[in-house]
This record gives C-alpha cells, structure tokens and sequence, in this order.
C-alpha cells in the first residue's frame, strides 16, 4: 500500500468532510474527484487505500496528515474510561466529560466519533457505487475485491455506531443532494445489514493472508468481526460457527513459542506480541489476524496524533526527580488512564502467579532512578505508593505493552507500532461468549482454556467456574489496552453493573441510559426535515 500513499493524502484532501447531516453529500471538484479517479483498478486501489486510511485514524487526535481527525486529546480514552479497568489520571479537558459522565449532545468526541463513522461510510459506499460504473479492471476479480473491501468497512463504522449510539441512519447510497430528512434506523436493522456486508466481504476476500499484502483484509477479518456482530446481535449460534471458522481455517494459531525481533532477550511469548515488528505474519506471527500499520517513520504508516495508546496508560515517571525519559520505560506517556488497582494490584490476586501475563516483562511494577546525572539516586528503587499512583498519577504498575519509545525522539507521543486489531486470542474468548451465552459451559471451558494454557494459567475444570464475570476478567488479562472496553461491557450488559462495583470515580454517576452517548446535537439541528430523537436521559 505503501506506493500509493502520496496520492492516497492528496485524494483524502480532495474529499468531502462530512457534517452531521450532509456527511453523504459528494461535491467534488478537484482533479482527484471520483470521476477522475474510480476510472481503473488503480483508481480503485487509491480508494481502497483511503478507507484503510480513514480506519487507521479512528483515534486520530490532532491531525498531521491523517485521513481523519477527532481535534481533541484523548478520543481512544473515552472508550476505556468509566467502566471497570481506569480512571482518569492527568484530566484533559476531552475526556473530564467520560470520566465524570457528564458528556451531553455537545461534547466534542460524541460528535467526532459520529463523523468519523459516517466518513468511513461515505467512503465504502462511494467505491461500491463506482465499481458498479467501471468496466476497466486489471482483473476480472477486482471489482468484488474492492467491493469486499468496502462492505467490510462499512460493518466496521456500524460497528461503532451502535455500540455508540444505538439506532441510528442507515445510509448505502451516496446522497447526491443535500438532505435534512434522515431518520434512525432501528438497530437490528442495521445489524442485519452489518451481517450481510460481512458475509458478502468473507466471500469475497483472498482466504490466504500469505498472499496479501502486510495489512490487507482477508476473509478471515471479516469472519472475526462478524463472529462479534452476531453477539450484537444475540445470534449465538452463528457468532460460534464464525469463530470456529477462523480458529479451524488452519493459518492462524496461538503464539506458544518465543518468536520475532527478540525473541533471545529475556521475556515470554506474550510479550513478544508486541514487540515492535513482530505484529506481522511477516514476523512469524500466526496469531494476527488483521494489523493496522502504524509503523515508525514509514510511508504508508503512522503520524505523531495517531494511536496514542501509549500515551494513555504510560505513567508521567520522567516528571519525578530522579528519573528521565528513555525508551527502556516506555518513553513519554502521559498518565491519562489510571489502571484500578483491583486488578493490577501486585496483591490483588486478580493473575496466578504463574501467568505470564502478569510476569515483568508484561507489566512493570519495579522502577529505578535512571537519571545519571543525581548519583544519589541512581539505580536505587523507586517504589509505588498509593500517592504516586492515585494522587500524582506519576508512578505506578504499566502495561508494557504499549511501551515504546525511540532514541532520536523521546518526546514523541505516538506509538509508531503496527497494531494488532484483531487476533486469534479474541477469536477464542469470542467463542467463549458465544457458548455461555447458548448454555454450553464445557464448550465455553474448553475455549477459554485454549488462551489460558498459553498464558500457563490453571485450566478452569468445573462448570462452576465459567461465568459471564470471569469471562470478561480474563479478557483483561488478555486483551485490556487492545479491546474497547466500553463496547465489550455494553455487548455482554455489565457496563453498569461492573463500572459501579469497581470505579471509584463514576460509580456512582452512572445510570442505566449511560449504556448509550446522546446523539449529536449538530445532527438533530440540521435535520429539521424529519424527526430525530435524542436518546433517553440526555436533553
């Protein structure tokens, strides 16, 4: 994808920016318009490369050369904060309203979040009109390729909408005329379109992720995601048969063995994970299914407002006297996610002692002074208080996973990493809800147990054991940082119920139509041609 890019910038610069109404509105004039453009399988790729781009940019925070930008601080943090695993640390003002709960029709990330959305739809729906046009193609597969591709797409900006927001438009035109009618679109509706694009793109996307280029979309990706539409959906029986699918189809398979860039220095198979460059197939990895490209100082990859993972859950430790910034702690995080202690407690008793995902190499809970230049200090431990973890926010247990940093800049705050969006280990605790929610606790047991021999935890043994809490507790275990915790919570019903037995901070704020943000007030503004409600309990 990388050849590309150039013309992928230029071509995202000539496309629409969609508001809340008109986010279907083409008006385009400049020489990369569709007409120019969606004229070739070339065209096609350019397009294609735009939705991966726009996708990429889902938490893109500032800009610099993204295809889409939240222009605010912490959009990735609203979706982690007020539930059961982080409060806020340093409180930017973007994301006071998320951890407080008091976010209201005018919150910036509550409409940036639906225009993202709809510009990712906007885009789909554009190559889909298109390749219906066009009778130039390289290959007489082309145009259901790219139609694959951006039905995929499309399912996966739906995705977030109806975590989001519920039921909302359901648009698969391009609207060629300004419209101020849309209406909302019940959610099983959409969620029935949803399947259908996914089951459209599985047919149609190379089934081999060996003979596609490193990011591409395979049909794998489309059957994961679809395995999680159909627990949307409460369709158990089909969210199993896809996961089950993927986890039979033979290229992909747990990572149990050392692997990658470093895999002779000392750590596990887990951290290995994530490593920089081992997130690709290309690595020896067969636990990716689908990694977005953010890789460092590469064209094609990330910018410094993209992917601030890091950012979020890394401590402020180069603030304490006695320390500096290096790329061996993290680099420069910023302490806006504070993990709960209830989990991540060297004493809570939330991991085994002999998972490795607990071990020091995935989570850091010994620091030392490293600043050469105060002697005194130097080398020496400095230990985690409750005051440097929950007052200062400037030291505590870190996930380093999401450790990076980079000797020629420190400072720096993007991951610049490939980011594993989807991944085998999912894949298993997927069909783990799919059997609980069915009833089937041995088959549930026995998927669970798949990622927790690799992680050389006990084994569960007893039906007993297999609940829906302790599902969602290995998921931390397995994937906090990486899932959206807030659509994991809202899928399963427990948003509620564990934020108020866990979060000290919004615990007792939440309410029942919390599940749910409001609907932009720009949207029901502009829309005055048809009725368009607010959802309950915001005015």
């Amino acid at each position: 994808m990388n050849h590309i890019s150039k013309i992928v910038a230029c071509f995202l610069l000539a496309a629409p920016c969609w508001s809340c109404s008109d986010f279907l509105d083409e008006e385009l004039k400049g020489e990369l318009a569709p007409d120019n453009t969606y004229t070739s399988t070339y065209g096609f790729e350019v397009g294609s490369a735009g939705l991966y781009a726009i996708a990429r940019s889902e938490y893109n925070t500032w800009g610099e050369n993204g295809a889409f930008m939240h222009n605010g601080a912490c959009p990735y943090e609203a979706l982690q904060i007020s539930t059961d695993i982080a409060t806020m640390g340093t409180k930017d003002g973007s994301i006071q309203p998320f951890g407080y709960l008091t976010m209201t029709s005018n919150t910036g990330f509550v409409e940036s979040f639906w225009k993202w959305a709809y510009s990712l739809i906007g885009a789909a729906n554009e190559i889909l009109e298109y390749s219906e046009k066009n009778t130039n193609w390289n290959s007489p597969n082309d145009k259901l390729l790219f139609q694959a591709e951006a039905r995929f797409f499309r399912a996966y900006a739906y995705r977030t909408l109806v975590y989001l927001y519920g039921d909302v438009p359901y648009v698969e035109t391009v609207e060629d005329k300004f419209r101020i009618d849309f209406t909302r679109t019940p959610k099983k509706e959409v969620l029935d379109k949803m399947i259908a694009d996914l089951k459209f793109a599985m047919q149609n996307l190379p089934s081999d992720p060996d003979k596609v280029q490193v990011g591409k979309l395979t049909t794998w990706a489309a059957e994961h995601l679809l395995s999680e539409v159909y627990l949307m959906a409460g369709d158990y029986v089909n969210a199993e048969t896809c996961a089950e699918d993927v986890i039979d189809c033979g290229y992909f398979s747990l990572m149990k063995e050392r692997f990658g860039a470093k895999a002779k220095d000392k750590g596990d198979v887990y951290s290995d994970l994530f490593v920089e460059n081992n997130q690709n197939r290309t690595s020896g990895n067969r636990e990716s299914i689908w990694v977005m490209q953010f890789e460092y100082q590469t064209t094609g990859g990330g910018t410094n407002s993209d992917d601030w993972t890091r950012r979020a859950w890394e401590p402020k430790y180069f603030e304490i006297p006695g320390f500096v910034l290096a790329d061996s702690l993290g680099g420069r995080g910023l302490s806006q996610l504070i993990p709960m202690k209830w989990w991540i407690g060297e004493d809570a008793g939330f991991f085994e002692t002999a998972d490795i995902r607990n071990s020091e190499y995935n989570i850091k809970r010994r620091w030392y002074y490293n600043d050469e230049k105060k002697p005194e200090t130097y080398g020496k431990p400095c230990p985690i208080t409750d005051e440097t973890w929950f007052t200062y926010y400037r030291l505590y247990p870190a996930l380093t996973k999401f450790f990076y940093g980079k000797e020629d800049n420190l400072s720096l705050t993007g991951s610049y990493r490939d980011r594993m969006k989807f991944r085998l280990a999912e894949t298993y605790l997927y069909l783990c809800e799919a059997r609980l929610m069915k009833g089937d606790l041995p088959g549930a047991r026995d998927a669970i147990n798949n990622v927790r021999r690799r992680a050389h935890a006990s084994e569960l043994t007893d039906d007993s054991q297999m609940t829906l809490d302790f599902l969602l507790d290995e998921r931390i275990r397995e994937l906090v940082g990486e899932e959206s915790r807030r659509f994991t919570l809202c899928r399963t019903g427990k948003l509620v119920e564990r934020t108020r037995k866990y979060n000290e901070e919004s615990g007792d704020a939440i309410r029942d139509y919390h599940v749910l943000w409001p609907i932009p007030q720009s949207m029901i503004d502009s829309n005055v041609g048809a009725e368009f409600p607010q959802n309950e309990g915001y005015k």
